[in-house]
């Protein structure tokens, strides 16, 4: 078993209880994700009802063992059509973040999940919770986009 990997005691203040979303700065921001690995889900949109349905198809970049990008802070040259979340961009793009996202979450004025990274203090109790998609994914590259509708999975929250 690898070891547990530990968030940064610097955290302690519990930061995403007292200042608003645009006030973070980027550190604070990109620990608020707590590593789902949902957001690299391919996803289709109802075009009638507007409703998203996540796949288990992931992004070409997505690892399914880490649950990670394997170019994070590249991945715009890969795949343009990612979408880099922030502060400015969250009101735009809630809707199709999953109900357990801590971005979407704070931005509607909730609290965090009792599993979320930032209040354990681990990274791997967003596995153990079984809210991540870690393991059970297959990459976009084996799948025709035609197909994507076989591959809808039911939202866990």
């Amino acid at each position: 078993m690898a070891p547990e990997k530990k968030i940064s005691s610097m955290f302690a203040n519990r930061f995403w209880e007292t200042k608003p979303l645009e006030s973070l700065n980027s550190e604070e921001w990109e620990a608020l994700c707590d590593g789902c690995g949902k957001c690299c889900l391919n996803k289709i949109e109802d075009e009638e009802t507007g409703k998203v349905f996540l796949t288990r198809i992931a992004c070409r970049l997505f690892s399914d063992e880490s649950c990670l990008c394997n170019d994070y802070e590249h991945r715009n040259d890969h795949v343009p059509e990612c979408i880099k979340l922030t502060p400015t961009t969250i009101k735009e793009n809630a809707y199709w973040l999953p109900s357990t996202c801590a971005y979407k979450l704070l931005y509607e004025k909730k609290q965090l999940p009792v599993w979320h990274p930032l209040l354990t203090g681990s990274k791997e109790t967003v596995h153990r919770a079984g809210i991540s998609i870690q393991g059970s994914t297959i990459s976009e590259k084996s799948v025709s986009e035609d197909d994507w509708e076989n591959f809808i999975i039911l939202e866990q929250k």
